[in-house]
């Protein structure tokens, strides 16, 4: 998509003309993993006779006057803080439904025991209560699960937990909750995402409405490319091992169930490893195609290497008005040294 030079925004839904007509400055962030898709507004109340009520669910447009507007979806407004001197208001929106009085008990305590069941099934009984619709990969739908505990946890914390046992995403996604691995969360939630292709431009300096910036990082994961993983064997009373990729490995402490279930850890951090061997952190123009979940394209004119394609992890997208639209790209590498010209 060709950028345009003058931003636009615009919010909807509840308060839509008060908060378009005050606001000051806003935030976005889009982010993979566990953590909710957040959206922040900075409105002035000058003038205004008392605080008004800006609950609700609210929308986000953005983009350019000269090329495309994104609509970024619904955000229900979760907080609300004013200052004085100057009198502003902050209002913190997510994409979630959660709201503070937690009327189904999500936030709660609780202590339980699951299994034999499948990753699927439970995945199901825990969100389904609390009014969302989930949405599970097929490949990790039928994950057998013998036993595990839900211990004085929370059922957000408990799918938090399995999520990280497992190496996948549980997100919700407005009036879903999405189970998947890296980069399938936004195909179950109805959602298809391009390669959004960045250049950097030859007269490339602070200050400048194109300028790009980027840092790049080797994590100590690149050190391992296998994993080992633990099962008891039930029938004969022995620890078995499981191998997964290749040496040198990597040591999961956790004792696994059974032999599925070692396997299919071990997997996932394999798929860890080598997704987070390198990660860049990119500041650059504000483009409203650029989502977390969808790749990036890094083509012939960065240094030789960081070219191809990268997984986004989370967009961080802010501006006030029509002054400034940045964003701050934060992602894992697929295929760096692939040819990015095609």
């Amino acid at each position: 998509m060709a950028q345009g030079f003058t931003p636009v925004v615009e919010i909807y839904g509840t308060n839509a003309a008060l908060l378009n007509q005050r606001l000051i400055s806003w935030e976005h962030v889009d982010a993979a993993g566990t953590e909710s898709d957040q959206l922040t507004l900075t409105v002035d109340l000058e003038g205004l006779e008392g605080l008004p009520d800006l609950g609700g669910r609210i929308g986000l447009r953005v983009g350019y006057r000269e090329s495309e507007i994104v609509d970024k979806g619904l955000f229900k407004v979760t907080r609300l803080t004013p200052t004085l001197f100057p009198f502003r208001l902050t209002l913190v929106a997510t994409a979630a439904p959660f709201s503070a009085a937690d009327e189904t008990g999500f936030k709660q305590r609780r202590t339980a025991s699951h299994g034999p069941t499948t990753l699927g099934a439970l995945f199901g009984e825990l969100v389904s209560p609390h009014g969302f619709s989930p949405r599970v990969a097929s490949d990790l739908a039928l994950i057998r699960i013998d036993h595990i505990d839900q211990s004085n946890e929370t059922d957000m914390g408990f799918l938090t937990r399995l999520a990280k046992k497992y190496k996948v995403i549980a997100k919700p996604v407005g009036e879903l909750y999405v189970l998947a691995r890296p980069g399938q969360t936004k195909s179950l939630s109805g959602k298809s995402l391009a390669d959004v292709r960045l250049s950097v431009t030859e007269n490339n300096r602070p200050g400048d409405h194109a300028f790009i910036s980027a840092t790049l990082e080797e994590t100590a994961r690149a050190q391992a490319k296998g994993c080992k993983t633990r099962f008891l064997d039930k029938a004969i009373g022995v620890m078995r091992e499981v191998l997964t990729g290749e040496a040198p490995y990597k040591t999961v402490r956790q004792i696994c169930q059974s032999e599925e279930e070692a396997k299919a850890i071990g997997e996932g951090e394999v798929r860890k490893m080598l997704r987070e061997k390198y990660k860049v952190k990119i500041t650059c123009p504000g483009n409203p195609l650029l989502s977390a979940e969808g790749l990036l394209l890094l083509d012939e004119t960065w240094p030789d290497f960081l070219r191809g394609r990268w997984s986004i992890e989370k967009v961080t997208a802010s501006g006030k008005r029509e002054e400034s639209y940045r964003c701050v790209i934060e992602a894992t590498s697929l295929d760096p040294k692939a040819d990015a010209k095609d």
